[in-house]
């Protein structure tokens, strides 16, 4: 188990980093300034240690130097935190042996977490890390394949069907004129009959 060291003058900021770093699975000890910061990086021995830059007694830049200079002290990997955002400050963080420079406004807590886990090198950096490769699903031996489904035969345009012609209408049937008997004129005199002819004597 990795130990961490959390310098901090803010108690409640120390205490935060504490209980978070705890959670990760890490052993942690503390210290409020750079003078008793140093008595328990020799005595307690550390693997990191996330300082604070702007602490009463030794700041956290002469504590970076006096541990470098140090060689029971020289090799404990050292996280400067700060709220100095000054390109100046970083370079000198960087030039005393830091081995990461964070700015406070531009990080959260779990920012802090994975610049620890990186500079340990027991977890890849967030941006590094390979994406999980998904396992193959295996296909249930009960599924029969799919059969390709057949083709579907052509289907022939249906020819169009000639239209008759309409039959001619039959000419309708007049019923033959019956010849209407004619009356008889009326000056007619009707014929006379014959006298009957006297018997042979």
């Amino acid at each position: 188990m990795s130990k961490i060291m959390v310098v901090e003058d803010d108690v409640s900021l120390r205490e935060i980093y504490s209980i978070r770093i705890v959670a990760e699975g890490y052993e942690v000890v503390s210290a409020g300034d750079g003078e008793e910061a140093l008595a328990v990086a020799v005595r307690e021995k550390p693997d990191l240690i996330l300082s604070d830059v702007m602490m009463p007694k030794i700041s956290g830049f002469d504590m970076l130097d006096i541990l470098r200079s140090t060689p029971e002290t020289a090799n404990i990997k050292v996280v400067m935190m700060t709220a100095l955002s000054a390109e100046d400050q970083r370079q000198r963080g960087e030039r005393l042996g830091a081995d990461r420079y964070l700015v406070k406004s531009q990080v959260g807590i779990e920012d802090v977490i994975n610049t620890i886990h990186e500079v340990l090198g027991d977890r890849a950096a967030p941006e590094a890390a390979p994406a999980p490769e998904a396992a193959p699903t295996p296909e249930p031996a009960s599924t029969p394949a799919a059969a390709p489904a057949p083709e579907a035969a052509p289907v022939p345009a249906p020819e169009a069907a000639p239209i008759p012609e309409p039959a001619p209408a039959p000419a309708p049937e007049v019923p033959a004129l019956e010849a209407v008997p004619q009356p008889e004129a009326q000056n007619e005199q009707p014929a006379q009959p014959e006298a009957p002819a006297a018997p042979a004597q």
